[in-house]
């Protein structure tokens, strides 16, 4: 097995298992009968970069960028399905993903339409599904400093850090290998986000003695 072959692999195993962190929230769900205190938006934004991820691996004939956000993209619309049958807000998350479901439409109507076939369609997409996943990437971090200010961080979710620190490695790597900026840029924050976070877990372990709660995310 070469290295490229062997980083497939953990790019597959890390990330589906990231994905999986969310079937937590869906047990929680089943077993309240409710969404309260479950984030909605992290599944459906979750779901659109996983197929925005989808449609450029389909392009550059990437079968394990298709594969992993194959699956990802049905563990987050599992996800939406469950939480619009128990949330009591039924109408705005309807909204919202309605609302979703139109960005997509436009991307999607946008890139087969008026950008032509080839390396300029798949560097236009590159370079979007890039900024989007930045932005999930860092959209935590103003959580990130109201625990540096509150030296609490129950609202952090260790497993899903470790699984961030490894998938994000894994695709920077991978990434590398192929000479793909659009594969490795967009991962190297993940990597630094979880730095911070097993920082911040090492630093406030002697005041917050309780094990950390789940918190689903996008990554």
């Amino acid at each position: 097995m070469d290295l490229l072959q062997l980083l497939s692999w953990a790019c597959i195993v890390f990330t589906v298992g990231m994905f999986s962190t969310g079937l937590t929230d869906l047990k929680k769900m089943r077993e309240s009968k409710n969404a309260d205190n479950i984030q909605f938006l992290p599944f459906l934004t979750t779901c659109l970069n996983n197929l925005g991820w989808l449609y450029y691996g389909i392009l550059k004939n990437d079968q394990t960028i298709v594969l992993v956000n194959i699956i990802g993209a049905l563990l987050q619309i599992l996800y939406i399905i469950v939480y619009l049958h128990y949330t009591k807000q039924k109408r705005l998350m309807m909204v919202q993903t309605l609302a979703a479901g139109m960005v997509l439409t436009c991307g999607w109507f946008y890139f087969t339409t008026f950008l032509p076939e080839g390396d300029t369609r798949l560097s236009q997409l590159g370079l979007t599904c890039s900024v989007f996943t930045v932005s999930m990437y860092l959209s935590p971090l103003t959580d990130l400093v109201h625990i540096v200010r509150s030296g609490d961080v129950q609202c952090l979710s260790f497993p899903l850090t470790v699984a961030t620190f490894f998938t994000s490695t894994s695709w920077v790597l991978y990434g590398l290998q192929l000479n793909d900026s659009y594969i490795v840029v967009p991962n190297t924050p993940g990597i630094f986000t979880s730095l911070i976070r097993f920082y911040l877990f090492w630093r406030f372990a002697a005041v917050n003695q309780s094990s950390p709660s789940f918190k689903s995310m996008q990554i």
